[in-house]
């Protein structure tokens, strides 16, 4: 990256440091970084917004929704995270391939099915093998934040679905008596009055994804601890210009610093929010601010 580091043999110290920090695949380990950090922008109100659909659904007085939102919160949380990712993302990109195949290869006469292959024609791959690099890149990470969603919004669909069934039924009935319609009452009363109950568990499903975010190697993404490992591992002059020993013990370090400082903020965040939502609440949280002031 610097002129000076054309020649590494000749740099030592500092300098040799500092391009061995800069090279291409220092790049893409600060890049694998700023992807941890979209998946859970993106992902954190997906899944939310998951979460809110399945609890909603899970209270119907619509059986068939009520059955659709209790399978979905019971299922998805029976099954362990990782046999879910293997599942979903090859049952996903299959279903996919295959609905392009029917509507853009009419004309094929092959089995799709052949043995444990599966066979489609090009014009049904996704993405195409044609494509850019990055088409492929955001493929895969698309499909790694839906995978993502899916997994924590029925987890989150539990804690809203809780957190509804803790606002005080005396509340809904006041509700009524005053003449609100239900979808009123659920829009004025009851969202706005579960956030209180729901953010200690949102919190904590906030935690554990970002401590998920390694199991995106299973996606497909270059995540941070692929790159750590892969630069960490022991390297000689033959692969490298810049030869080093096992250095994964620091790689890792660094890697704890990053998420132990992410956990942090996002802690204060979690308890200034969990402040404002208690600020003249009939909770134990209201009760003790209003004591103060």
């Amino acid at each position: 990256m610097f002129q000076f580091c054309a020649d590494p043999e000749q740099l030592e110290g500092l300098t040799w440091l500092s391009c061995y920090l800069t090279t291409g695949k220092h790049l893409n380990l600060y890049w694998s970084v700023v992807t941890v950090l979209i998946l859970l922008a993106i992902t954190a109100p997906t899944a939310l917004l998951f979460g809110f659909g399945g609890a909603s659904a899970a209270r119907s007085r619509i059986a068939p929704l009520r059955w659709i939102g209790k399978t979905y919160i019971a299922v998805v949380r029976g099954i362990p995270d990782i046999a879910f990712f293997l599942f979903f993302v090859i049952a996903l990109d299959q279903g996919i391939e295959y609905l392009r195949h029917k509507v853009l290869c009419p004309d094929w006469d092959q089995p799709i099915r052949q043995g444990n292959d599966f066979i489609v024609c090009q014009a049904a791959k996704m993405p195409l093998g044609n494509s850019s690099q990055w088409v492929h890149e955001a493929y895969g990470f698309a499909i790694a934040v839906l995978t993502f969603a899916i997994v924590f919004g029925a987890f989150a669909a539990n804690v809203l679905f809780g957190a509804m069934r803790a606002v005080p039924r005396a509340q809904l009935e006041t509700a009524e008596a005053y003449g609100m319609s239900p979808r009123q009452i659920f829009r004025r009363v009851l969202v706005p009055q579960m956030w209180v109950y729901a953010l200690p568990g949102l919190g904590n499903l906030w935690m554990v994804l970002v401590k998920a975010t390694p199991l995106l190697f299973l996606l497909g993404v270059e995540d941070i601890v692929y790159w750590a490992r892969e630069l960490g591992g022991s390297k000689t002059p033959r692969f490298t210009d810049y030869p080093h020993g096992d250095w994964r013990m620091w790689y890792f370090l660094a890697l704890l610093v990053f998420y132990l400082a992410l956990t942090a903020i996002s802690e204060r965040f979690i308890t200034r929010a969990m402040g404002r939502l208690t600020h003249g609440q009939a909770t134990t949280g209201g009760e003790a601010q209003r004591k103060l002031g």
